[in-house]
């Protein structure tokens, strides 16, 4: 049984988004992998799913580390309220204006000259 039937079947069971580590705890030793950090490998093992299939993994992430199935993620879409059009904009919040950044162009601080003492400056006297 490969890692992804294992998740596929907690994740029916539970029927709620599940961490990585969750899904790893509930799983126990149903899983193939005998690796040291098996979180590693369902992590690794849902991300290349999804990014092999798209729209057609079975799995959806709900967020960064926590995934669902994607039958599940569709009956549990977030409930968006419609704005009225009249007063669309007053629903967002006010934004901040911009900071400028740090110039720079700085002056830029300059050594002194070096002065040259002749036979005083300590050279070498070959």
């Amino acid at each position: 049984m490969s890692t992804l039937v294992v998740v596929e079947e907690i994740l029916r069971e539970t029927a709620t988004p599940m961490s990585v580590r969750e899904i790893v705890e509930r799983a126990g030793e149903r899983l193939p992998s005998k690796s040291k950090t098996p979180d590693t490998v369902v992590a690794r093992d849902l991300s290349m799913d999804l990014k092999k299939k798209g729209e057609a993994s079975l799995f959806a992430r709900t967020s960064p580390g926590s995934y669902t199935l994607r039958a599940l993620a569709a009956n549990v879409a977030p409930a968006v309220q419609p704005m009225n059009s009249m007063n669309s904009m007053s629903a967002l919040p006010a934004r901040k204006p911009p900071v400028a950044a740090p110039s720079t162009t700085a002056a830029k601080t300059v050594a002194p000259a070096r002065v040259d003492h002749g036979a005083e400056g300590g050279g070498f006297a070959g």
